[in-house]
């Protein structure tokens, strides 16, 4: 594992954001929905990810995540991702969602 200095672990913008949408997305080529994140300040961003293993669409609503959002964004297929959703691999494979064990205003930073 590479180590990285505090200066670049400040360059990571990890924000709280609440899915207030999810879609299905059978374009992609692993099974992945949207999702539409309110972060706050810095507005309602789009994404994809393969989390269809843990979680259906309808309990996605509402879910306060952790998102990457300064990264460029992104051509997936025929969509263009405007963030990072982060999570873990469980013993399978599947993605499990970093969520926020109580609720925060969204947009706020991971300090």
């Amino acid at each position: 594992m590479e180590e990285i200095n505090w200066n670049d672990f400040e360059k990571i913008e990890l924000r709280v954001g609440t899915i207030i949408e999810a879609f299905e997305y059978p374009e992609a080529r692993k099974p992945a929905y949207k999702v539409k994140v309110d972060f706050g300040e810095l507005g309602i961003k789009m994404s994809s990810a393969q989390i269809t293993k843990h979680y259906s669409l309808e309990n996605l609503i509402g879910k306060q995540i952790i998102g990457v959002v300064n990264f460029p964004k992104k051509q997936i297929g025929k969509f263009m991702s405007e963030f990072l959703v982060t999570g873990f691999a469980d013993e399978n494979g599947d993605i499990v969602l970093s969520t926020i064990e109580r609720k925060v205003p969204n947009g706020s930073k991971l300090i």
